[in-house]
């Protein structure tokens, strides 16, 4: 196998409900159905990769149950290497449970479950197989000190590391993570949640990609949804325009995003074209519903980057 995308991160099954809005406090509302698709921001992102026709290999720990069973299942039907993802003695299989309203817009609670115990060990024990990596993808739903050292093997084999930081924490991530960080890759509310400033528009993106270099942060790329994107490095920034296509739910848009940047850095690309495969794939996802079953193909993609060349 070519050096493969290296995924650690989550595994959750997804319990989504569709009502026509979010309730307020104390408010029940209907939903027409319960839906469960393999989820799991680690997950997602290894799978969107996959269906690029990137080889793709997750680390990851589900639980000794049905859902756990599934999620390996729905990987390895995508072509995801699962040898690295093991099974929790004692904790269940991670889920989130997410609401998605009439235009699109996503709320996710998640319970970790089984992804609570990737520990620094469970990321030295695959030591071997992160820095064979041709990139590294790191996400903020296992324990931080776990993303850190994967990033540490990652950096010191000069693996690219990609860090989406979500959940955002309140505190500042640890030194060493923002160090060993290739590309970080907040969405606008995470990146004001790492930095205090507030992110509306192209120039509050600057701004708070300016605060997460000063951070330590080599490489920032603020993701603004249907607006776009900011790339700011080496003291410059360019802003990438976002594709127009119907939203049907955002849910794991990011994660696409991400996987479609790590498949196209995995095929050697310069990162301005590999962030349009980035932005291409994650507008293919919110054309469909759920999670993993919303991630596009290769055709598609390139597909869509056609059409976006043309109207350019």
């Amino acid at each position: 196998m070519h050096r493969p995308v290296v995924v650690v991160g989550s595994l959750n099954l997804d319990l989504v409900v569709t009502p026509e809005r979010a309730p307020a406090a104390g408010e029940t509302v209907f939903a027409p159905r319960l839906d469960q698709f393999p989820g799991g921001k680690g997950g997602n992102q290894a799978v969107a990769a996959a269906r690029l026709s990137a080889p793709v290999a997750m680390v990851g720990r589900v639980g000794q149950d049905a859902f756990g069973d599934r999620l390996l299942e729905s990987l390895r039907a995508d072509g995801v290497v699962t040898e690295a993802v093991s099974h929790s003695a004692t904790a269940g299989t991670g889920t989130a449970v997410i609401t998605v309203d009439a235009a699109g817009q996503n709320r996710i609670v998640v319970v970790p479950g089984a992804n609570a115990e990737v520990a620094p060990e469970v990321v030295e024990a695959h030591r071997q197989l992160i820095a064979s990596a041709a990139v590294l993808l790191l996400q903020l739903e296992v324990p931080v000190e776990s993303c850190e050292r994967a990033a540490e093997i990652a950096a010191a084999a000069g693996v690219p590391v990609i860090l989406d930081p979500a959940p955002a924490p309140s505190e500042p991530l640890p030194r060493r993570l923002r160090e060993c960080t290739w590309l970080v890759t907040p969405n606008e509310t995470e990146a004001a949640t790492l930095t205090g400033v507030p992110v509306e528009g192209r120039r509050g993106a600057e701004e708070a990609a300016r605060a997460l270099a000063a951070q330590g942060f080599r490489q920032v790329l603020i993701k603004c949804g249907g607006e776009g994107a900011y790339l700011y490095r080496d003291g410059s920034g360019a802003w990438f325009d976002a594709f127009a296509v119907p939203v049907v739910d955002t849910t794991a848009a990011g994660d696409a995003f991400a996987g479609g940047l790590a498949a196209a850095l995995q095929r050697g690309m310069a990162l301005e074209e590999a962030v349009r495969w980035g932005m291409a794939a994650g507008a293919l996802a919110v054309t469909r519903a759920g999670a993993q079953p919303a991630m596009g193909t290769l055709g598609e993609l390139k597909a869509l980057l056609e059409r976006g060349r043309q109207r350019a």
